[in-house]
């Protein structure tokens, strides 16, 4: 018996392509189909997948609201998002989702997503969720960990915190840059600046906000700007009023 697999779209044509992609596939089991929120919550119920593709916009319940209601049951399966939509990746790794795919799913990024869940029994995707649910509780915020969704090519990815160097605007789009790449994020710079509030995260530019701890030099270029490096080399510069910020966050 393979992996046990539920996909949940109110789409016929969707069903039956991630179907036919899914039993094109060695150790994989489709156990059923749902197009409908409470479909899928009997389904899971009475089958106990170990997997359900999960699309988010359905009529009259939701793929959120699936989760929500999945959460209080015995039986936690391992959540992969399949939707058409692109905005809702923060809250479907919040959620517990595992990954995030987009329609339409290509081959060999279904392929990855299952290889990702074959990985996580249903025991280990229970005790994630509660860490995860641990981690994001806003009732604790002092011990919350920081995860930013950060967006290359067609995945996504949970980043933490302290591996971001910076974020900074190039139009409309807000870049994520870490040591060796780069992500496309999925909320505006004012968003993040909320998020990362009482962290080593300082704003200094209206475009640009940057880790303290991966700062390597200050230059002072006249005396009103200040030139701030990065370790990866990433240059910004940034008034006197903001360098004095960076500053006093590293105690120079």
């Amino acid at each position: 018996m393979g992996l046990k697999t539920l996909i949940v779209d109110d789409e016929p044509v969707a069903r039956k392509v991630l179907r036919e992609e899914l039993e094109s596939m060695a150790g994989v089991e489709v156990v059923g189909e749902a197009d409908n929120g409470a479909a899928a919550l009997d389904q899971i119920a009475g089958q106990h997948p170990d997997l359900v593709l999960l699309d988010l916009q359905m009529p009259e319940m939701g793929g959120f609201e699936v989760i929500r209601k999945i959460r209080q049951g015995e039986h936690m399966p391992v959540i992969v998002i399949v939707t058409a939509y692109d905005k809702y990746a923060l809250e479907a790794f919040d959620a517990g989702a595992i990954d995030y795919l987009l329609k339409p799913v290509g081959q060999d990024r279904l392929a990855e997503a299952i290889e990702k869940a074959r990985r996580i029994s249903g025991q280990e995707a229970v005790e994630r969720l509660a860490r995860l649910q641990e981690i994001a509780d806003p009732a604790h915020p002092g011990q919350r960990l920081k995860k930013i969704v950060g967006k290359a090519g067609a995945e996504y990815f949970l980043l933490d915190a302290h591996e971001i160097f910076s974020f900074h605007t190039e139009g409309d789009i807000v870049w994520i840059a870490t040591a060796r790449k780069r992500y496309q994020a999925t909320q505006t710079l004012k968003v993040l600046e909320e998020r990362l509030r009482s962290t080593n995260f300082q704003r200094i530019h209206r475009n640009a906000l940057v880790n303290v701890d991966h700062v390597r030099k200050m230059s002072a270029l006249s005396s009103q700007r200040w030139l701030i490096t990065l370790s990866n080399e990433q240059e910004f510069i940034a008034s006197k009023r903001q360098a004095r910020g960076i500053r006093r966050l590293v105690n120079w």
